[in-house]
């Protein structure tokens, strides 16, 4: 969740957001004008309809700020309901959520967010729409090869950056003269982790100290 500032100083609008930290698609969303967890309750139920969690054999990881709205018995009733494990930020840990954060910050920049602040509510939703859909549809992704988060989502990113290797491949055949090395690299994206640093980190002790995992 994160704030946007109303005209009049002092009010402001909570938009919810939920991100599929796979594909980068943004699969939930609504906006308040006040912070509560039943908003959020019903965002995750309604984002886990839309999007089929429970036919999945696998279940995904809810990932939050450690604010007290997403610890809400409400919420986390929700998750259990759905079968979805919630997971939080370590206090005072800003990149425990940097993808969530990134969001919004390109969310905040984007030419048309007010910077006077929204009018009313209706405004602020009208605008979240239109960014929802522009980052969805229309925004290519540097961390996903340049397509958009709707196309990763669909899978057909391996289609898409498929040809792209085929045609710069072409074009290296036609014209090596402007090619000082390899062409780009397009192959997909693997897997993503929230914290690919710490997991590194975590890993390495892991294989000094030949600590074995423990199945519970």
């Amino acid at each position: 969740m994160t704030y946007l500032p109303a005209t009049v100083i002092g009010r402001w609008f909570h938009l919810y957001l939920i991100l599929d930290l796979y594909s980068r698609k943004i699969v939930g969303w609504e906006v308040h004008d006040t912070d509560d967890s039943a908003h959020a309750a019903h965002l995750v139920r309604r984002t886990a309809l839309a999007e089929s969690i429970a036919t999945l054999d696998s279940k995904p990881v809810l990932h939050g700020d450690n604010g007290s709205t997403l610890k809400a018995t409400t919420v986390l009733a929700m998750l259990k309901w759905l079968g979805v494990k919630p997971s939080y930020s370590r206090p005072r840990v800003s990149d425990d959520n940097a993808y969530a954060e990134a969001l919004f910050r390109t969310a905040k920049y984007r030419p048309e967010f007010p910077p006077k602040g929204f009018a009313d509510l209706e405004q602020a939703r009208i605008w979240a729409a239109g960014f929802v859909r522009w980052y969805n549809h229309d925004h290519r992704h540097s961390g996903i090869r340049y397509v958009s988060p709707a196309q990763r989502h669909a899978g057909d990113d391996h289609a898409i950056l498929a040809a792209r290797h085929a045609l710069y491949t072409r074009a290296r055949e036609i014209n090596p003269a402007r090619w000082s090395g390899r062409t780009r690299n397009w192959s997909p994206i693997g897997a993503v982790t929230l914290n690919p640093e710490r997991d590194s980190v975590v890993q390495t002790h892991s294989r000094a100290s030949d600590i074995q995992p423990l199945a519970a």
